[in-house]
């Protein structure tokens, strides 16, 4: 069993900046590919950063210049550090994460439960 759990999440004023955590915990061999994920309200989800094991990112156009995905493999851990945020970026924050439980497991995408962020104007 795998659970990624966020954090980081709240109020800030336009402007402002916010740094999200999502940390995998569980039967873990590797963590592959993590990311992040918003959904507003009345829209569909959407990919804000991914980052692969390797490093590699990728971003949202919306969010190139203000956001920032890292990671850290040690701690099995993912971040969103956000600047410059914007009302329209007000969404449930969501991490994502493809697992390899054990060895001889094939890759599980796992997701967390969300967390708010709400930027006010």
């Amino acid at each position: 069993q795998v659970q990624l759990v966020e954090s980081g999440g709240g109020l800030v004023q336009a402007g402002g900046s916010l740094r999200l955590s999502c940390a995998a915990s569980g039967s873990i061999f590797r963590v592959n590919a993590m990311g992040w994920y918003r959904q507003a309200p009345g829209k569909q989800r959407e990919l804000v950063a991914r980052i692969t094991s390797g490093g590699d990112t990728n971003y949202a156009d919306s969010v190139k210049g203000r956001f920032t995905i890292s990671r850290d493999n040690a701690k099995n851990t993912v971040y969103l550090q956000m600047n410059s945020l914007k009302s329209e970026d007000t969404a449930v924050y969501s991490c994502n994460a493809d697992i390899t439980p054990t060895y001889y497991d094939r890759i599980y995408n796992s997701w967390g439960r969300g967390t708010q962020v709400t930027v006010s104007s």
